[in-house]
Parts: C-alpha cells; sequence; structure tokens
C-alpha cells in the first residue's frame, strides 16, 4: 500500500497530507518515527535490490528504489495523460489532490474531449471566419433568406467560457438525446436529429424535398437549441416560429424518449392570423400556394395536415429510433429513402433486411398509412422476371406475372403451415429459389434491362431510371383514411441501383419512387440487432 501511495505521490501509507495538517506537532512526530513499510513490503525491496547488485558480480547493500511519482512528471505531460481519459472520469481525477485539480482547469483536456465525444470543432475563442462572424453564419444557417443582425443574441458569449463548462454543464449533461428521434404528431410523424452544432445542442427537423422531386437533397430546420448561459447554466430555446429564439424546456421522460415545451407560443403567431401562418406554411412544406393545387383531393389532404400538426407547436413528445444494422449480403446497403405517394407527397421510409424479408417502415406517415406502419415488404425468395418492353408495357402482362408468383406463395405458405401441424418441430425443406447469402453479390453482378412503367400506372415523378438490376414479388399496405380496413396488396419491387428503388401497386395503378437520404447521421446505430427489431415494433404499435 505504501508503495502505490508513494508512486501517486499523494501521501504515505499511513494517511495522506490532508489527514497529517489535521495531526497535531506530537502525532505528526510520533506517525514520522514510524516505519512508511510494513516488514513484508521491505523484505521484497530487499530482494529485488539484492538482485539487482547480484546481477554485476559484486555484494550491495540493500537501499530502497528510487521514489517516483506522478505529480513530478511536468505539467504538459500529466495535460496529455489527462486529456487521454474519458469526460466522465475527469472529475473524480480533480479530487485526488490539489494539483490535479488545477491541472484538469486547462482548457485544451476539455477542447480534446468536446472534440472526440461530441464532435465540436469550433475554436471558442476565435469568432471570425473569414472575415464573417459565426453570429451571422448561424443565422444564415438557420434561414439563408434572413438579414445579418437580425438575432442579435444567436451565439452565447464565448470570451468568458471554457470547453470544460461546455463539456461538463452542456455536453454530459444533454448526452442522452443525442441521435435520431420520432415527434409523435399522430400519423405524420417526423425525423428529428439531436447533434452538437457548434457550441450547441440543436434539434434538427429533417423534412424530404418537395414533391415530387425525390431526388433533390433533404430539407431541414431548427425546433430546439441547448447553449450556456454567461452564468455557465444551460438555456433551453424554441425555435419554432419566425420570430427568433425564444424561452423553452425539455424534459427527458425515460431512456429513450424526451419532450419540448415552448414556454412562449406567441412567438409562433403572425400578424396575419391564421390565413398567413398557413400560406407560409404551405410555401415552406410543399414550396407553392393553394392556388397552384388544382386537385381538389389534395387541397382537403394538405389543409388537413396543417391544421392537425398546428396543434404540437406548443409541445412535443420523441421517441428514439436506430438505423438499420448492415450485412455484406444485404440487396443493398439499408437505411433512410424518400419516397413519392400520390397525393400526400414525399414521405421517409426506413429499409431494412431481415433474413429473407425486406421491408420498408414509415418515418414519416399520412392518414390513410401512418408513421410506423410497414408500408412495403419485399420477399426476396421470389424474384420475378420482366417480359421484354414491348410486353411490359402491357399491364395485364404484368398483373399476371405478379398473380401467378403470388398464388405461389400463398400455397407455398399454406403448405408450411400444413406441415407444422402434422409434424411438430420438423423443419422445412429449403428451396434453392434464391439463397439470401448470394443476393449481395449478384445484384453487383447483375447487367441492367431495360424498364418501361406499363401503360396506365401512374407516377409523381415521371423521371424515373429507365434500366433496373432485379425485381423481386412484395406486398404493400393500403387502407382507408384513418388506416381502416388495411390490407397488404401483391406488387413488384424494382431494384435501380444502390440508391433508388420503386414498387408498382398493383391494385392502386400506382408507382413509387424511392431515392436514398444521403446525409451521415451520429449517434444513431443500434446497439444491438435485438434492439433495432424491438425499435420497429415500438415504433409500430404506437399506430396500430
Amino acid at each position: 500500500m505504501a508503495v502505490c501511495a508513494r508512486l501517486c505521490g499523494v501521501g504515505p501509507s499511513r494517511g495522506c497530507r490532508r489527514r497529517q495538517q489535521r495531526r497535531g506537532p506530537a502525532e505528526t512526530a510520533a506517525a514520522d518515527s514510524e516505519p512508511d513499510t510494513d516488514p513484508e513490503e521491505e523484505r521484497i525491496e530487499a530482494g529485488a535490490a539484492a538482485l539487482c547488485g547480484g546481477g554485476s558480480g559484486r555484494s550491495a547493500s540493500p537501499s530502497p528504489p528510487p521514489r517516483c511519482s506522478l505529480l513530478e512528471l511536468p505539467p504538459e505531460l500529466l495535460v496529455e495523460i489527462f486529456a487521454s481519459l474519458p469526460g466522465t472520469d475527469l472529475p473524480s481525477l480533480a479530487q485526488v489532490c490539489t494539483k490535479f485539480r488545477h491541472i484538469l482547469h486547462t482548457d485544451t483536456i476539455w477542447r480534446r474531449r468536446c472534440r472526440e465525444e461530441y464532435g465540436v470543432c469550433e475554436n471558442l475563442r476565435k469568432l471570425e471566419i473569414t472575415g464573417v462572424s459565426c453570429r451571422d453564419v448561424y443565422a444564415k444557417r438557420i434561414n439563408p433568406n434572413v438579414k445579418s443582425g437580425r438575432f442579435v443574441k444567436i451565439l452565447p458569449d464565448c470570451e468568458h467560457m471554457e470547453y470544460r463548462d461546455v463539456c461538463t454543464c452542456l455536453l454530459h449533461r444533454y448526452r442522452h438525446i443525442l441521435g435520431l428521434w420520432q415527434p409523435d404528431i399522430g400519423p405524420y410523424g417526423g425525423l428529428l436529429n439531436v447533434v452538437v452544432d457548434g457550441l450547441f445542442i440543436i434539434g434538427w427537423m429533417y423534412l424530404p424535398p418537395h414533391d415530387p422531386h425525390v431526388d433533390d437533397p433533404m430539407r431541414f430546420k431548427p425546433l430546439f437549441r441547448i447553449h450556456l448561459t454567461e452564468r455557465k447554466s444551460p438555456t433551453v430555446e424554441c425555435m419554432y416560429g419566425h420570430r427568433g429564439p425564444h424561452n423553452g424546456h425539455i424534459q427527458i421522460v425515460k431512456k429513450d424518449e424526451f419532450s419540448t415545451k415552448c414556454n412562449q407560443t406567441d412567438h409562433h403567431r403572425m400578424s396575419g392570423g391564421r390565413q398567413e401562418e398557413f400560406r407560409t406554411w404551405l410555401r415552406e412544406e410543399w414550396g407553392r400556394t393553394l392556388e397552384d393545387i388544382f386537385h381538389e383531393h389534395m387541397q382537403e389532404l394538405i389543409l388537413m395536415k396543417f391544421i392537425y400538426t398546428s396543434q404540437y407547436d406548443n409541445c412535443l413528445t420523441y421517441r428514439r429510433i436506430y438505423l438499420p444494422p448492415s450485412h455484406p449480403d444485404d440487396l443493398i446497403r439499408p437505411g433512410l429513402f424518400k419516397g413519392t405517394y400520390g397525393s400526400h407527397g414525399l414521405e421517409i421510409v426506413m429499409l431494412s433486411f431481415h433474413g429473407k424479408h425486406a421491408r420498408a417502415t414509415k418515418i414519416t406517415g399520412d392518414p390513410n398509412i401512418p408513421a410506423g406502419q410497414q408500408t412495403v415488404e419485399i420477399d426476396l425468395m421470389h424474384r420475378i422476371q420482366l417480359p421484354n418492353v414491348e410486353n411490359l408495357c402491357n399491364f395485364n402482362e404484368l398483373s399476371r406475372i405478379v398473380l401467378e408468383v403470388h398464388e405461389q406463395v400463398r400455397q407455398e405458405q399454406q403448405q408450411q403451415e400444413d406441415r407444422i401441424e402434422d409434424s411438430e418441430g420438423a423443419r422445412p425443406p429449403t428451396e434453392k429459389v434464391w439463397e439470401p447469402r448470394d443476393r449481395g453479390a449478384a445484384a453487383l453482378k447483375e447487367q441492367p434491362v431495360q424498364f418501361v412503367l406499363p401503360v396506365g400506372v401512374t407516377s409523381r415523378n415521371e423521371d424515373y431510371p429507365r434500366t433496373c438490376r432485379m425485381c423481386f414479388y412484395g406486398t404493400g399496405l393500403i387502407a382507408d383514411h384513418g388506416f381502416t380496413s388495411p390490407e397488404r396488396t401483391p406488387g413488384v419491387f424494382i431494384l435501380f441501383d444502390e440508391d433508388r428503388f420503386g414498387f408498382i401497386w398493383l391494385e392502386l395503378k400506382s408507382f413509387s419512387l424511392y431515392s436514398r437520404v444521403q446525409a451521415t447521421f451520429r449517434n444513431a446505430d443500434a446497439p444491438s440487432p435485438q434492439a433495432f427489431e424491438e425499435m420497429l415494433k415500438n415504433i409500430q404499435s404506437l399506430t396500430s
């Protein structure tokens, strides 16, 4: 024990320096007269010294080894050592001694922790970027049309802020809300990405591009932000509306759920009343005016969504979602995609692979098929060979091919159920139609073939790919308004390339085109495949 105490330099084995200071002179003298080590430790040290002397061929008297203490290391080296430790361990290290506590006030340590653990790259002491202030840079990012200086206090007072405060008071405290979340907005859902952005933690709501431009990049807007005040306490601000940041609140309900609340909802209102708010929302959401939308049913859906989502502008609950795990044998890389859904516009789905099947789960939804439901399911064991381009233009020919596969799948399922009933636990023979381990490599080797939509099949986006690599039998979920009478109908899954696929809904005579979301999300990977499956069940149960 004494050897360890001397190595750390925090005091002898009989007590630390602070304890010695509390003793009187007589007690200190008595303690100093006692040996620092017990007999067993003296025997070990004497044996080590004898071994060292014996190696040179002459006897040497036992001498204590030289004392080595961490406190004797230069401060620069201690800073480098401490900066390599996890930020959660540094407060405990500060309690060891006064010198360690003083060294841990070095901002270099906390700057490295902020960068490595949370991705903070900004220099707090340098707010000028090529002559443009960060205040203007951030204001432009929130709204490209905003004039410089509109947000008077868009950034906190960085001159009196240290990385230590940012790491301990802000990032560590709110680390549990970083990642991807789905807001509870009834059937519409959404996609929220909470990230460390500069000196803030910001919740960015990701929105699909304007209909029907499915290949355009995602749009995003801030819903809330958290930063430190001059008193080094975190403050939450709501970013909803058009009057700048205002007072908000965040409550972490449980591990994978939190809620936000706006304390100044008057900032959400506009001077022109609800009519001006609706027209502004329509331009941002759809990129057009109501006069540009001639379809009466589409106008009703748009107005319904505005009225419904406006009820959630002051309080929202979010539930964590994970990105699907990937495997080398997957047909394509799983992830998030934007898809066309007729009059409902563009929606976000998550493509994931589950053995012999692939599923597209809605992250955003509509009154017919709400968010959380499996909009498309692909049977990877049943490929479909499309006819040549001349016959493919005939919808009846494509429908005949798909319905034949549909009947085959139904018979196989019935036979499997009968075998299970006849022999409990017997394993049904597997078909060599399409092995899952072959699909990833085969998709890359497959030569593209010409593709054209059959006559009579409608598509929101006429600019779809004219070649495809593979086609599979699948089913699509359809339902009446309010998710009533849901049923799965047969269709065709078309793989165009690594980043695009499509689905033909036979009963609706409709085509949906999906394009990959080209964005990088941090803190969004599932801890395990089981956790991802559980997440899918949870978001589906909320809307069932």
